[in-house]
């Protein structure tokens, strides 16, 4: 693999950087809501399943115990 000296990298750095494609701010604040939208139906998705299953456990132990 051919080396480059520094100069050469920092030149190749900011080409790439420059090709990015930047979001704008309201598609920064829509990812973001969209994020704590679906974490918040997770948590509330796994809480029912928690609560499913300690009810369960809760009604086999206590036709055992």
């Amino acid at each position: 693999m051919a080396r480059t000296n520094p100069f050469q990298f920092i030149q190749q750095v900011r080409s790439e950087v420059a090709k990015v494609v930047w979001p704008t701010r309201r598609e920064v604040f829509l990812t973001t809501v969209m994020v704590f939208i679906m974490a918040t139906l997770t948590a509330i998705f796994f809480a029912l399943v928690d609560m499913g299953i300690r009810t369960g456990l809760t009604s086999v132990l206590a036709l055992f115990g």
